[in-house]
């Protein structure tokens, strides 16, 4: 039996909810969405959540704002409400909500900071990208920032703002300077990870609430596995 398939609603990290949205800390494992696994994606357990807690009658409401991969863990919206999804959806378009993830990779690299930028093309068949250094037909632009915050004996911590957001855009491009990160056997990990996930992390959050019109930073908390926790003095 997966992971997937053991969990349920009552095993969600709420870090934030109102009226208007709920934020969830994500386990890597899980997917956002249903696939062709089958197993039941977090959007699902998110609508029982609100359906049990709130004692909604019939099927609960909740709008997928945005994605991570499956074996990425981290905070990730859903929209309470048709109009909040509209005016989230208004924001990502926009580029007016700000994404910052966490990643290990065993590899230092070749600068302490940098900005990347490439162009990357999906292979549908495979479910992958490749990164390019110039345009090539079917491509598209994909930039970020990278900067190292933490080193153990064994991998570096890089802090990535993704200006952009395109397919496997971190995945692929930290691959592409000779980091991959921990557990991506796909992007040229040595190997997977026992469970199969990879140590991404979407660690925070930026935006307007597009509500209240307030300022909201909404951080996730590492995942418990002891490799991720070997950088708690960084999140102190």
């Amino acid at each position: 039996m997966s992971f997937a398939s053991d969990f349920n609603y009552k095993d969600l990290e709420i870090l934030y909810e109102d009226n208007h949205i709920i934020a969830v800390n994500k386990p890597s494992g899980i997917p956002v969405q249903g696939d062709i696994s089958g197993d039941k994606p977090l959007i699902d357990h998110v609508k029982d959540y609100i359906k049990y807690t709130f004692n909604k009658p019939g099927e609960a409401f909740a709008g997928l704002i945005h994605r991570i991969d499956r074996p990425v863990s981290g905070v990730i919206l859903f929209a309470r409400t048709s109009k909040a999804l509209e005016r989230f959806n208004a924001l990502f378009k926009s580029r007016d909500i700000h994404k910052t993830y966490w990643a290990l990779v065993k590899n230092q690299p070749p600068k302490p900071e940098g900005n990347l930028i490439n162009y990357l093309k999906k292979n549908q068949e495979k479910n992958t990208s490749k990164a390019y250094d110039t345009e090539v037909p079917g491509s598209s632009r994909s930039e970020l920032n990278y900067k190292v915050i933490g080193k153990s004996d064994s991998y570096y911590l890089i802090e990535v703002d993704p200006i952009t957001g395109r397919h496997h855009q971190i995945r692929v491009q930290l691959s592409n300077i000779g980091c991959p990160i921990r557990g991506d056997k796909k992007y040229g990990y040595q190997r997977s990870n026992p469970d199969l996930s990879i140590n991404l992390h979407a660690r925070k959050i930026n935006f307007i609430h597009p509500v209240k019109k307030e300022e909201m930073t909404i951080t996730a908390p590492l995942p418990k596995d002891p490799i991720w926790q070997l950088f708690g003095d960084v999140v102190s």
